[in-house]
């Protein structure tokens, strides 16, 4: 299958899954997930933690099972040795001190284990949400200009603190709680009367029979509550990731009413489940006083029969009050256990969501430039957008090494999107990009992203230090190279002038900086880089028109030896470029030099000549 035809039936598979699908997930194929998660978590000791936590776990509820044998034979013999009041004393403090010691190793194996495999816990933890973020990051721009940061970020936490959930309440509470009650029920049985033994068994039975319906019911709120939890989030995020833009326009009340109208579900869900809560709890209550009643007057009887013994009926009883207490939070743990499966569920629905752009089975690294910069060429490409009608059509050009190509046009001519597919940011419908020879989808997106650096209109900056966001390219930069980076973008004097220099923090995006200044070090952080194509989308659309003079002069010495591709609005900027391409509604309809364009009377030289026209208009008033 060529590449143009891999493209092709890529673009048929779903973009994106459901999040939090209606339907419960199997419940096997969850724990296999689970259990693979574990296997790959390359936790510290794993080969050992895991088998040694689940023998402690069986131990532990073996002696939660011999405990209530140690003390009812302690009574019985207190209660056979009345005529020898110091031997049966002595005998009954032995089985008291045993019953004792066994209770404490049915309490303290339970801790041993978790003390061992914590780190298998967290470091599963850890590989869940890595791998889920990993894949996250690599989804196409499309779905991440779709979906909400906050929620996105929720599945991915929500998700992989599932996975510790599971561990801690169904490995290590659930499963080893039905396995006490199996051994309850055959000590019941083979040292007792099978009657005892079914009493037990029926009351569980019923008790989850009855916890399992009412949560059941309960569910329903709970999905109400995440999905109100993550608009809130979303919202949440989007108005503090936009503060300013809220703070100059006064709405912060009409926000901040928006976020509390998020919330109302809520609450109101919120509510509905504190309430039946109470409910199940008393259904619990009802059921296993129930059951406790009923196997303490059968033991009652059978003393009265002479065939049990008082100590006998003690047993029983803590026999059974020993199982209730892990129980106890079974209508908790089971509508947890329904949602972190569902939020483990969302999590690998998102893990499965196969991005647009991927590396090719067979990509390969892209082969030697020529020393003058890379060789761009667009080959008759095409591309549309699913949101709108327009897009690129039958583009084609060369870049040759060591040239500067200049794309020009209105807004919505398809600039952006030529920039995006230069980049691989998304993949071509039609046609072929290539790179010094290779097309684009036969490259490693590692290797093309190394020899590719893009200075946008709105750079994107992180809440870290200056030296952090210039180096992001190269992040074993030496301080040297940084400055000579920043003195290249006409930022060294600014940056020495901060309290801190390098250290200093610019703020979530870089908001602690100037729209120039961002824009600066976007071009300081693309000239670290070093790379062989530079693409520049509107790089000096911020800045006045003192400083753009002195970055055109900086990006003329940063243009030698590399290919550099411009996007620009003003003209003025691209007046010196190899070649201009003018858009216009996805087609280049114009293309040659400036000189050339503007002799030619065309769709070029009408911008020139209103910029122009502006321009003195400007400097007139």
């Amino acid at each position: 299958m060529n590449v143009r035809a891999a493209v092709a039936l890529s673009a048929k598979r779903p973009r994106e899954a459901q999040p939090e699908p209606e339907t419960q997930p199997p419940f096997l194929k969850a724990m296999a997930d689970l259990m693979a998660l574990v296997l790959r978590s390359r936790a510290r000791g794993l080969r050992w933690r895991l088998p040694t936590a689940l023998i402690l776990t069986v131990i532990g509820k073996a002696f939660d099972v011999l405990a209530p044998l140690a003390i009812g034979a302690g009574i019985n013999r207190l209660v056979k040795g009345q005529g020898v009041e110091a031997q049966a004393a002595l005998t009954f403090a032995g089985f008291v001190l045993g019953w004792t010691l066994v209770r404490f190793l049915s309490a303290a194996a339970p801790q041993i284990r978790d003390a061992i495999f914590e780190p298998v816990s967290m470091a599963a933890q850890q590989r869940a949400a890595t791998e889920a973020f990993r894949h996250a990051l690599s989804l196409s721009l499309d779905y991440h200009q779709t979906k909400r940061t906050g929620a996105l970020s929720r599945t991915v936490d929500r998700g992989s603190r599932a996975v510790d959930f599971l561990l801690g309440i169904l490995v290590f509470n659930l499963a080893p709680t039905a396995l006490q009650l199996v051994l309850a029920a055959s000590v019941l049985w083979g040292r007792f009367d099978w009657s005892l033994a079914l009493i037990a068994v029926v009351t569980i039975g019923l008790y989850g029979f009855l916890t399992f319906a009412i949560s059941d019911w309960r569910i329903r709120h709970r999905r109400e509550l995440n999905e109100a939890d993550s608009e809130a989030a979303g919202r949440a995020v989007d108005a503090l990731m936009n503060y300013e833009t809220i703070k100059s326009f006064g709405a912060e009340d009409r926000t901040a009413g928006e976020y509390e109208r998020a919330l109302d579900g809520y609450v109101t869900a919120s509510v509905k489940a504190t309430t039946s809560l109470s409910l199940l709890n008393t259904v619990q209550a009802l059921v296993m006083g129930l059951g406790l009643g009923a196997m303490a007057i059968l033991a009652g009887l059978k003393v009265m029969a002479g065939e049990m013994s008082p100590g006998d009926v003690t047993a029983v009883v803590l026999m059974l009050t020993g199982l209730y207490a892990p129980l106890n939070i079974l209508g908790f743990a089971y509508r947890q256990i329904r949602q972190a499966l569902i939020d483990m569920e969302a999590m690998d629905a998102l893990r499965q969501v196969d991005p647009d752009v991927a590396d090719a089975p067979d990509a390969q690294g892209l082969p030697p430039s020529d020393p003058k910069g890379a060789a761009l060429a667009f080959e008759g490409v095409g591309f549309r957008h699913s949101a709108r009608t327009a897009g690129l059509e039958e583009v084609s050009f060369v870049a040759e090494p060591g040239q500067t190509v200049a794309v020009v046009g209105p807004s919505g001519s398809g600039k952006t999107t030529l920039v995006r597919l230069a980049l691989r940011l998304i993949d071509p419908q039609e046609g072929a990009i290539m790179l010094d020879g290779a097309d684009l989808r036969s490259v490693r997106q590692s290797s093309l992203r190394r020899a590719i650096a893009l200075v946008p209109q709105d750079v994107a900056l992180f809440n870290d230090t200056l030296r952090v966001n210039v180096a992001f390219a190269r992040p074993e930069a030496t301080d040297e190279e940084v400055w000579g980076a920043l003195e290249a973008a006409e930022l060294s004097e600014f940056a020495a002038a901060l309290p801190e220099g390098l250290d200093t923090k610019v703020g979530e995006r870089g908001l602690k900086l100037s729209g120039g200044e961002r824009q600066r070090v976007g071009l300081a952080r693309a000239l670290l880089a070093d790379p062989r194509l530079l693409i520049l989308d509107e790089a000096t659309s911020a800045l006045d028109s003192k400083t753009e003079a002195a970055i055109q002069e900086t990006l003329k010495k940063a243009r030698v030896g590399r290919t550099t591709l411009m996007v620009a609005h003003r003209l003025s900027t691209v007046a010196d470029a190899d070649q201009i391409l003018v858009l216009k509604a996805g087609r280049i309809v114009e293309r040659g030099t400036h000189a050339a364009l503007v002799r030619k009377g065309g769709e070029y030289a009408g911008l020139w000549r209103r910029q122009t026209r502006e321009k003195v208009e400007g400097s007139a008033g």
